[in-house]
């Protein structure tokens, strides 16, 4: 294809540099995730075809060599402690915009230059020398960009979700359980279509959000199966297993476990897993379900830490900075807002997945020509949802504190407490005791009190509200 002029400095060659050029289009480039696992997937292809007798042992090794040197520096702290993985200095060898082929190809050979000239170096010679290894015919044996670029997202999304989004859940979990324990003797009002409703502890409403961060760690655990028990590698350019060795994908997958200690497994069928990215659909789903709950808890914590005069104010939220610009001593719920804009990009993530899976789309006959975009879109959302939830815990949730006042201080006003009645004086007349109570401003306990509807002490017990809030009530209908 003619003449292509290369930085200097650059670790990559040619075919790397003409990408660059071809595909001026986000100026976002792979995420370093995926480069960080597609480096891993080339030591395995290596120390695998070592293994098989498929590539001499000398050359592997120094594949080996090239992919651990690289691994290490991704692996340096940035200064701040913090992860920014779009912006390692080492990223500027991986500079190919997102929206490139659709198989990935130029990034699959960006992966294998650099690595065929990290060895270069390595051996005291020049960039671009093809010695001791050869991009292609080397650190590409037994692969295509077909099952690599698929394994490799793969690779990125389960070891992120195993290692990143599993434990920021573990924490948000533990988080709320202890509220739940801490607060479960305060009783407050419930609330259902934001009107009054029976009444609730404080610790079961907790508890309920304590649940489903639970379930958000196994769905989580689902994504990362979905995406590391059906891995492409060892289908090659259709699904065939042309060029590689028949026990290539499984002594691949191995390796790959153990490198993780995360379980990863050859695809059943790399017809499939090369053509559809529907395992990507698959977890992916999982984190768009993980994304609602976590707006369900952030909202309701918003709610109910709203005030702190005209608001229910039942909770106060951490001070995080100042809410205004222009009215003095206002804090709003920062933390609550950013978690819950994470959410709509993970939505939104989703949908871009699920286009890019769609045959017609992205799978058409033997190959998913979208997986570029499929790929960032995982990654984005696994590492927003691992970093909100870190974020929600140390920023709001750890330091947040009950009104005790506030929450128990509304119970007895309830119009709901007619509920338990309805058992004793039947529906329509605890109805009615509601309606007539607000209009006269009284209490439940007040109004039945003054027209003698039941005996005081079994009122006492029918409008005790710490019972109300255990299993066996008999109040008819619901909702």
């Amino acid at each position: 294809m003619g003449e292509m002029f290369v930085p200097a400095d650059a670790l990559y060659g040619a075919t790397t540099q003409r990408a660059v050029l071809n595909f001026p289009v986000s100026f976002r480039t792979i995420p370093q995730a995926q480069i960080e696992a597609h480096i891993l997937l080339k030591k395995c292809c290596a120390e695998a075809n070592a293994e098989l007798g498929e590539l001499p042992r000398a050359k592997a090794a120094a594949i080996v060599a090239a992919a651990d040197q690289l691994l290490a520096e991704f692996a340096q702290p940035s200064a701040d402690g913090l992860r920014h993985p779009y912006s390692h200095p080492l990223m500027r060898h991986f500079p190919i915009d997102v929206f490139q082929t659709g198989s990935g190809t130029s990034t699959n050979m960006n992966v294998n230059e650099v690595i065929a000239n990290v060895a270069s170096q390595r051996a005291g010679k020049a960039i671009g020398s093809k010695d001791p290894v050869h991009p292609n015919d080397h650190v590409n044996y037994g692969q295509s960009s077909n099952d690599t670029y698929p394994s490799s997202m793969q690779i990125a999304g389960a070891l992120l979700v195993a290692k990143r989004l599993i434990p920021a859940l573990e924490r948000l979990a533990k988080s709320l359980e202890a509220k739940a324990k801490a607060w479960d003797g305060i009783v407050k009002i419930g609330r259902t279509h934001l009107m009054d409703a029976t009444p609730i502890r404080v610790g079961q409403e907790f508890s309920g959000y304590a649940a489903a961060a639970r379930l958000a760690i196994a769905r989580a655990k689902a994504a990362r199966d979905a995406l590391a028990l059906d891995m492409p590698i060892g289908g090659t350019a259709v699904g065939t297993g042309i060029n590689a060795h028949p026990k290539f994908g499984r002594t691949v997958c191995s390796k790959l476990t153990k490198a993780t200690a995360v379980k990863f497994a050859e695809a059943k069928n790399h017809f499939e897993a090369q053509s559809t990215r529907d395992c990507v659909v698959d977890a992916h789903g999982h984190l768009k379900t993980i994304a609602v709950s976590l707006t369900k808890i952030a909202n309701d914590i918003r709610w109910l830490g709203s005030g702190p005069r005209c608001g229910l104010f039942e909770l106060s939220l951490p001070a995080t900075q100042p809410g205004s610009s222009i009215m003095p001593g206002k804090v709003n719920p920062v933390i609550c807002e950013s978690v819950m804009m994470v959410a709509c990009q993970v939505v939104g993530n989703d949908a871009a997945i699920t286009m890019g899976g769609l045959g017609g789309v992205g799978s058409l006959l033997e190959l998913n020509v979208a997986m570029p975009v499929i790929a960032e879109r995982l990654i984005e959302s696994i590492e927003l949802l691992a970093n909100a939830s870190t974020m929600f815990c140390e920023k709001c949730l750890d330091e947040l504190a009950l009104n005790e006042a506030e929450a128990t201080g509304t119970v007895e006003r309830s119009l709901m407490m007619c509920t338990s009645l309805a058992p004793v004086i039947g529906y329509d007349n605890a109805a009615k005791v509601a309606k007539e109570a607000f209009k006269s401003g009284e209490t439940v306990r007040q109004y039945v009190l003054r027209h003698k509807l039941v005996e005081p002490k079994r009122l006492e017990k029918l409008l005790d509200a710490r019972t109300m809030t255990k299993p066996g009530g008999k109040g008819p209908g619901g909702g």
